[in-house]
């Protein structure tokens, strides 16, 4: 066992009850000589005119990962109608507390999912994400998916707040903007089960 009480290791006071920590000088040689600053100085400068590591982007972009965790998509219906029936699960799954989610009932008249309700507002606070993919898995129809989509920067705030028109997928072929009835003979079942192809003829706007 090494002796405490050596003269390169003082003790510290005893009256403190902390006989058996013991502690050494600081030795403070002062800065360093001239040549060793001017050294380090030198490798800064050299490093300034390197490449940067990233230099291929935004020229050359790398394709992402299959599973990527990028900006967040609300999906449709092959018929058009929003897949997501405002369960506010995302919003409570949330740890960053990033969605906000205010549903509101479906009509007759205004049929925008083939849910009881549908998101009548939906904002994901992107200064706020951290795109961990909880909210995708606590959706319970797959409306909320995430795309590989990452270039989110901008140079205001308000910006980085999508709104649901922001996050809405486009419509594709097959598919009619809502608000519009559910597939005749069809239900929200249905829906979820895939036995919708596309929106039935008698709902296409006819152009006179």
């Amino acid at each position: 066992m090494a002796d405490l009480h050596n003269h390169d290791i003082e003790p510290t006071r005893p009256d403190l009850g902390l006989e058996a920590v013991s502690s050494a000088p600081v030795v403070n040689d002062g800065p360093a000589p001239m040549g060793k600053q001017l050294l380090g100085f030198w490798v800064t400068f050299r490093a300034m005119f390197k490449k940067p590591n990233t230099v291929q982007y935004p020229e050359v972009k790398e394709p992402t990962a299959e599973r990527f965790h990028g900006r967040h998509q609300l999906n449709r219906h092959p018929d058009g109608l929003e897949k997501c029936i405002g369960c506010e699960l995302c919003a409570w799954a949330c740890p960053a507390d990033a969605i906000y989610v205010e549903g509101a009932a479906n009509t007759p008249e205004n049929t925008m999912s083939p849910g009881e309700r549908y998101g009548k507002v939906y904002q994901i606070n992107y200064l706020r994400c951290v795109f961990c993919g909880l909210c995708i898995e606590a959706c319970p129809t797959r409306a909320l998916t995430m795309t590989n989509e990452y270039e989110l920067a901008d140079n205001s705030r308000e910006s980085l707040i999508f709104e649901k028109q922001d996050l809405l997928a486009p419509l594709r072929a097959g598919m009619l903007m809502p608000p519009h009835p559910m597939y005749p003979e069809m239900n929200d079942t249905n829906y979820y089960k895939g036995d919708v192809p596309h929106a039935h003829p008698s709902q296409e706007v006819k152009n006179d």
